[in-house]
């Protein structure tokens, strides 16, 4: 990952350990859910503390799929989060729509499109226009295949993640040939 300009995203959930790269921070929010545990704020605040002014930007805490709850909780946390770190990431959710958050994206507030499959791919154009016309970060969670890289490459997003390039080192060769391709304006990924 090192060679092909790969960055982390590192876990509140996790261990908090960043091997020398570049990093984004994220809240730990999509451990919990798959997990069936609630969010730990107590990990998202000690990662924070430890990782957050170092990090290219911060992923609000969230609820995975929550529509209007989950935006009501991540601006909860926007100061706290602006204090420590340089960008804080809205994830948006299913149930949102871009006048919801148009307000908080600038230059030190972003996109980070989560929520369901189907609601992400189907509204990935509109967040990544949003966050160009407020000159804005956009990042796409959970991108591991070739075709998800083209389809966020196309919309204009700056940034992606997924497991795959870390968890099975053959796909890196694959994944980095499929960012490369296209010549956007876009950052390079965090897995």
């Amino acid at each position: 990952m090192r060679a092909h300009d790969w960055r982390l995203l590192v876990s509140a959930a996790a261990c908090l350990r960043t091997e020398g790269f570049p990093y984004a921070l994220d809240n730990g929010a999509w451990s919990a859910y798959t997990q069936g545990r609630p969010f730990d704020k107590p990990a998202f605040v000690r990662a924070l503390r430890k990782l957050g002014s170092a990090a290219d930007w911060t992923v609000l805490p969230d609820i995975v799929a929550g529509g209007m709850p989950s935006l009501e909780r991540s601006l909860r946390w926007m100061r706290q989060v602006l204090d420590e770190s340089p960008r804080a990431l809205l994830a948006v959710q299913d149930g949102m729509d871009v006048a919801d958050v148009r307000p908080f994206i600038g230059e030190r507030g972003g996109v980070f499109v989560g929520g369901s499959t189907d609601w992400k791919l189907r509204t990935l154009p509109a967040w990544a226009a949003l966050a160009r016309e407020r000159g804005a970060w956009c990042h796409v969670g959970r991108v591991n295949t070739v075709r998800r890289i083209k389809a966020l490459l196309l919309a204009g997003a700056t940034s992606f993640d997924g497991t795959s390039a870390s968890r099975y080192a053959k796909s890196l060769p694959k994944l980095d040939s499929a960012r490369r391709q296209l010549t956007l304006d876009w950052r390079t990924p965090c897995t």
